[in-house]
């Protein structure tokens, strides 16, 4: 799957669900039936494998964007708070959570605002 983001190319199907204006601004057709992202955004995207269990995350700038889809579902719920906590720390304010259908991060927390099933945000401060 790492493969496949860092190569930012996708089948048609893959991207029916993004809004018209969005395909517009960050997407070109390949001529194949699939698109793929403009080199600027797969030049500043990191797509890399860690621990989410790690006390702290390797990395140095703030993310706009984390995908953790289908995760936490797996972890109790002493563990997916810590999770959100440092998904919070690590994110630039206005910045969005990507997380499973099937997953919440719950009503008592207050760090995320909802947007809509499965898509959270960081408040701007």
């Amino acid at each position: 799957m790492l493969e496949i983001a860092e190569r930012g190319i996708y089948p048609e199907d893959k991207i029916t669900m993004l809004p018209e204006t969005l395909k517009r601004k960050y997407l070109q057709p390949t001529g194949d039936g699939q698109y793929a992202f403009q080199e600027r955004l797969r030049k500043d995207a990191t797509f890399r494998r860690f621990n989410l269990m790690n006390e702290r995350f390797p990395f140095k700038k703030p993310f706009h964007v984390i995908f953790c889809r289908n995760v936490m579902i797996y972890f109790d719920a002493p563990t997916r708070t810590a999770l959100i906590e440092k998904f919070h720390q690590v994110m630039k304010p206005g910045g969005y959570l990507f997380i499973g259908h099937s997953e919440t991060l719950g009503r008592q927390q207050n760090l995320f605002k909802y947007v809509m099933p499965a898509v959270y945000q960081k408040e701007h401060v």
